[in-house]
């Protein structure tokens, strides 16, 4: 694998496990500052992630062996004459014509140094809402933050400068966070990002929305579960003993008390919302308008994961499987979306903004009256 490969395939690989890491912040930030979730802006997102691993890899991998053998055989000087890869182009040149100047090394090293910092501006201008001067700031104060870093060896942790520190490089860099500035406008036309209301006025709750959040509280149920079997394993550990299979207990810390911690006591404790509903700002009320009582959230429960865990615990998996199905239609038929476990409790589920409204009316009423 060449070495601009290398680079590439570390920029996307951490690119995807970082965006796995950031993807619950995301979406709280997003519905928060946003007001919805927009797949277009999650794309974009995303890009600017990779994009911020990709420049720290091709500036900075491969990292040599910088033994004391390898750095006085590659000891370089820091290249301080502006405008000095007009030269290097002139040198390497093999010949006329188009062709032979698309091969020029050190024309593709330019072309390349300038594209690298054409993202920059781009979402900078873009993503972030930054304006012009700050963007270009911004672009070279990066270049010149990189090229400190190859001529320092990494600010000391190398034996060496393994890289060459190129005053060309600053001003390739700076020139493609402009040509970035430029061509912004572009990314306006990547679908599903436009936001046409207030971040505080409420949604519609939609299919999407619930599995979402049903998405999360899954997600959330499977990281404590995690941790509590990890948990096991540590003081099986630190007690010098094995942990032997249990089935009862593996159950217990697997399904049984993430499932209730999170999905009957969380609800209970708060508004009746879960975790995920909460990210997804989803509230659910009673046929009131109100929020739930507990003997409602703990017929929803049954009626949801707790009636499936029950079926999955009494072997009865056809069964279990025939429920999931059908609170899945009636998660998605509906107009309202409850589900089976609303149907069964009485209770619907609104957009928690709704609510913050109605009891900003309720309160302000109060208040006239008194």
């Amino acid at each position: 694998m060449i070495d601009r490969e290398t680079p590439a395939v570390v920029a996307f690989l951490g690119g995807g496990v970082l965006a796995l890491l950031l993807a619950v912040p995301y979406l709280a930030w997003s519905y928060r500052r946003r007001g919805e979730f927009g797949l277009g802006h999650m794309v974009l997102a995303l890009g600017c992630l990779v994009y911020a691993l990709a420049l720290w890899t091709y500036t900075l991998l491969p990292v040599p062996d910088t033994t004391p053998e390898w750095c006085a055989r590659h000891a370089t000087e820091p290249q301080l004459r502006p405008f000095q890869f007009l030269s290097d182009i002139r040198a390497e040149a093999t010949g006329p014509g188009l062709g032979a100047l698309l091969r020029n090394g050190a024309l593709q090293q330019v072309v390349l140094n300038v594209a690298l910092f054409v993202p920059l501006g781009m979402f900078g201008r873009h993503l972030f809402r930054l304006r012009p001067l700050v963007v270009v700031a911004a672009g070279f104060g990066m270049s010149l933050f990189i090229e400190c870093t190859q001529l320092t060896g990494v600010w000391g942790l190398f034996g060496c400068s393994y890289r060459l520190f190129d005053v060309d490089d600053l001003l390739v860099n700076t020139t493609g966070a402009v040509l970035g500035v430029v061509m912004a406008p572009a990314l306006r036309l990547v679908p599903w990002q436009r936001v046409r209301l207030a971040p505080t006025e409420p949604r519609p709750v939609t299919t999407r929305r619930r599995l979402l959040g049903a998405f999360l509280d899954a997600l959330f149920v499977t990281l404590l579960s995690g941790v509590l079997l990890a948990g096991r394993a540590v003081v099986a550990l630190l007690r010098h003993h094995r942990a032997d299979p249990d089935p009862d207990l593996d159950w217990l810390l697997s399904y049984a008390i993430p499932v209730a911690a999170l999905l009957l006591f969380v609800p209970l404790a708060g508004r009746g919302a879960t975790m995920g509903q909460r990210i997804v700002l989803l509230a659910p009320v009673g046929p009131d308008g109100e929020p739930p009582s507990s003997w409602r959230l703990l017929l929803r429960f049954a009626g949801g994961t707790g009636g499936y865990f029950t079926l999955v615990s009494c072997g009865l998996d056809f069964a279990a499987m025939v429920f999931v199905l059908v609170s899945l239609v009636l998660l998605w038929r509906p107009r309202d979306h409850r589900g089976l476990s609303g149907l069964v409790s009485g209770l619907r589920v609104i957009d928690a903004r709704a609510r913050r409204v109605k009891e900003a009316e309720t309160e302000d009423g109060a208040m006239a009256r008194g």
